[in-house]
């Protein structure tokens, strides 16, 4: 079995005390930081900003994937490659203009990537499955914390990950966000995931144990 690759949820982080948590964050080697962006509209809460992003990347150099749940993610792409962003997820329901923000990614000197809903068809990226880099498969409603995973997104995984091989994307990163736990962790690599976007359901629970132990309790997992 392939060992999954960790993305930190920031946002899930400690917002009195973030430095420590990034320390223990970049102790783990953890191969992705995740920052949600949202804007009160596409979702209803409000996420992270840019500046906290610039920051961030003086404290580390794990690749970030921002995740940008807004009605119009075209606006900020300069905004978040200066920020430091290295992967730029837009939903694919926020825009009428999907291929046009995948080249201004591109351009900007990003790795595009494309969020779906969870009754978003996987058949919408037909046109645009090799030009991306990776897709974020919500397994929640976003912007829901602490939303239980809805459990047709299995399927729905494996499927992905069928359709990227048909289509010649091979090197395509499935990211699932939403509903991440030590119980499903498993499935959802079993079923074609890369990553798994790790929060309050695994390893950021300090109430219970540290952030490295909790990272290695879930890469134990897959020994």
């Amino acid at each position: 079995m392939k060992n999954p690759k960790i993305a930190a949820s920031l946002i899930c982080a400690n917002p009195i005390d973030i430095v420590s948590d990034i320390k223990e964050l970049n102790q783990e080697n953890v191969e992705f930081i995740h920052f949600d962006v949202m804007d009160g509209s596409f979702v209803p809460r409000y996420g992270l900003y840019p500046e906290i992003l610039t920051s961030l990347k003086s404290k580390t150099n794990i690749p970030v994937d921002v995740h940008m749940m807004v009605s119009n993610p075209e606006d900020y792409i300069q905004v978040f490659k200066e920020a430091g962003a290295d992967y730029y997820n837009f939903h694919f329901e926020a825009t009428s203009h999907v291929h046009r923000i995948i080249k201004k990614i591109e351009i900007a000197g990003m790795h595009p990537g494309i969020a779906l809903n969870p009754a978003t068809p996987i058949s919408n990226l037909e046109y645009i499955i090799n030009d991306i880099k990776m897709v974020v498969l919500m397994a929640i409603n976003p912007g829901i914390v602490g939303h239980k995973l809805i459990p047709n997104m299995i399927q729905k995984i494996k499927d992905l990950r069928k359709f990227s091989i048909e289509n010649g994307n091979l090197d395509l990163l499935i990211e699932i966000d939403g509903g991440v736990t030590f119980q499903s962790a498993k499935l959802m690599i079993d079923a074609g995931a890369d990553i798994l976007v790790c929060g309050t359901g695994t390893i950021f629970k300090p109430q219970e144990d540290s952030i490295s132990n909790k990272i290695k309790a879930l890469r134990n997992l897959f020994c």
